[in-house]
């Protein structure tokens, strides 16, 4: 398959904000995205067969007013359940970011335990801090876990913003997710390590997780946006980097939608 071929679908719609952004991100690594707003689906207008990666984005869907992702995750379960349950199965891949990271936890496509992806088992809570927080943050990728998103990825830096993105779950959930080694990234420390404190854990987030994906690793979700650091000059510290002649040729997000475009040339 060549990669123009390889069909994104951005879900847009009802407060969602990033369709831009992360639309030009798979364009700068070869696939054709294409902006679908949700309603167009449910009405049958299109249908998630005509492509193989599936987005959803960063925003504030229905104002978060009953809860981050919530209202959006619910309309997805109820029009959509068969088309995405299809959409898996047939081997394709799907990302959440931020709000689309708590819609996926809310749809349960993520952790998707014992191939559930309808049942809830994680959410992500309030900040800690009580506030939203706009900053950015360094992540340790899980070299055992199986995503395909962060596939020999080590370590990256990522903006983040966002004001209920604190990933919590019970123990006995959390002692699943880390056997099975469904912790993609981790927010860390200076040194690499995982990040306890504020504000290098920026949220209160448990076992420092910032990003988990299903079984398969073809499902995936984080809190950090991987398409807002596409470019170099979109790093607070470009200016120093390009001093010091360090500055990379393109942004640390960029790995993670070349990744996904990368896994369907290959397996399509």
């Amino acid at each position: 398959m060549n990669r123009s071929d390889i069909k994104v679908l951005v879900i847009t719609g009802f407060g969602l904000n990033c369709e831009k952004e992360t639309a030009a991100a798979f364009r700068l690594v070869g696939a054709t995205p294409e902006q679908v707003h949700l309603n167009d689906l449910i009405a049958g207008k299109r249908t998630l067969k005509e492509f193989h990666i599936l987005a959803f984005i960063g925003g504030f869907a229905f104002g978060d007013h009953l809860g981050s992702g919530t209202v959006f995750a619910n309309r997805v379960k109820f029009r959509l359940r068969e088309q995405l349950e299809q959409f898996v199965a047939d081997g394709k891949l799907v990302i959440g970011i931020c709000n689309g990271f708590q819609t996926l936890t809310r749809l349960g496509m993520v952790p998707a335990l014992d191939g559930d992806y309808f049942t809830q088992h994680v959410a992500l809570a309030h900040n800690d801090s009580g506030t939203f927080r706009d900053d950015w943050c360094r992540l340790k990728a899980n070299p055992a876990s199986p995503c395909v998103f962060t596939a020999g990825i080590d370590q990256i830096r990522l903006p983040l913003r966002h004001g209920e993105g604190k990933f919590v779950a019970d123990p006995e959930t959390l002692a699943q997710l880390e056997a099975a080694q469904l912790v993609a990234f981790r927010y860390a420390d200076a040194e690499g390590r995982p990040a306890t404190d504020f504000p290098d854990n920026p949220n209160g987030s448990l076992n420092a997780i910032a990003g988990i994906c299903d079984p398969t690793g073809r499902v995936f979700g984080l809190m950090p946006h991987p398409e807002a650091f596409l470019s170099p000059y979109n790093s607070p510290s470009w200016t120093a980097d390009k001093v010091a002649g360090t500055l990379p040729e393109e942004g640390d997000g960029v790995r993670i939608f070349r990744n996904a475009v990368d896994y369907v040339e290959k397996h399509f």
